[in-house]
């Protein structure tokens, strides 16, 4: 994501921050600066994706907070809307992204049901929803239609103080627990990450749909995208539509398929291929541009390796 920083980014997120602070307050049913409904929809989708809790992490995705932000999508959100790339997911920083995304969102879609769809997805389609794409969005719904006024946070709990422990007899030496399996780690690497190697001519594209805005682009035969990792799968995110062609994807210097990207509709961000293995493993993915008649774009999202 590309994005002022420094002064100039001081004003509008200064704004934004006071926004938030007056929907948080339950003052009136809209964020002050935001769409009709912000401070509700924000409130309705923080329930279903984490009960509130800004603290919540999904050790398979490794999606974290209130709004369940993606690790790529945060650096790239809070470069945008707090000017610092690097900033911590404070409960305060994942308010502020969150209202600065879905006013984005909303100002392109034009209604929250579109915009919590692309919550779920990251695709703008306007029909032709899955059965628990659909589920979503009547959860996130209904508890929007259903909460007046944007809610007013519950108070942090102050700690008690901690008793002092009463002396206990020497229990019996226990057998020793059989270790939790580690959870697996999962890396998102966008399409400006440093471990991505380019050869041929690319070029960049932006779309608020895009991770972190922006996609990777080439339309000559032999341009390839290659990226070199350890860990047990693999798969390729990138967008699909009636200009998009053929790429050849090559694991570990062999051709594993040829992928055509053309779709009737323009859908920008779907995974269009994955691999696995049984065991971790140092692996390489190249993606390599066919040059198809008529439709030559291919395009780089990111890709996404588990550990």
């Amino acid at each position: 994501m590309r994005v002022r920083i420094g002064r100039l980014a001081a004003v509008p997120v200064a704004l934004l921050a006071t926004s938030l602070l007056i929907g948080a307050i339950g003052v009136g049913p809209t964020i002050a600066g935001g769409p009709p409904g912000l401070g509700r929809f924000m409130y309705a989708v923080g329930q279903v994706e984490s009960h509130g809790n800004y603290e919540a992490r999904n050790p398979a995705s490794g999606a974290y907070g209130k709004y369940q932000f993606m690790p790529a999508s945060w650096r790239a959100w809070a470069k945008r809307y707090l000017g610092d790339a690097n900033a911590k997911p404070t409960p305060s920083n994942q308010d502020i992204v969150a209202a600065g995304k879905m006013t984005a969102l909303y100002k392109w879609l034009g209604q929250w049901r579109r915009v919590a769809y692309w919550w779920l997805t990251g695709s703008s389609r306007s029909a032709g929803w899955s059965k628990n794409a659909t589920r979503y969005v009547n959860r996130v719904m209904k508890i929007y239609d259903a909460t007046p006024v944007a809610p007013t946070p519950p108070p942090t709990p102050k700690a008690k103080p901690t008793p002092k422990p009463t002396p206990k007899p020497t229990p019996k030496p226990k057998a020793t627990p059989t270790p939790k399996p580690v959870a697996p780690v999962v890396r998102h690497i966008p399409d400006s990450g440093p471990g991505i190697q380019y050869t041929g001519v690319w070029r960049s594209a932006r779309h608020p749909a895009y991770v972190g805005d922006s996609v990777r682009y080439a339309v000559t035969s032999g341009a390839r995208a290659r990226v070199t990792f350890d860990g047990h799968a693999v798969s390729w995110s990138g967008p699909v539509g009636p200009t998009r062609g053929q790429a050849r994807v090559f694991i570990d210097g062999r051709l594993a398929a040829t992928v055509d990207l053309f779709a009737k509709a323009f859908s920008p961000h779907k995974t269009v291929w994955s691999r696995s293995w049984p065991a971790n493993g140092r692996h390489t993915i190249a993606i390599e541009v066919v040059g198809t008649r008529g439709r030559p774009f291919v395009a780089i999202d990111e890709f996404t390796t588990i550990e």
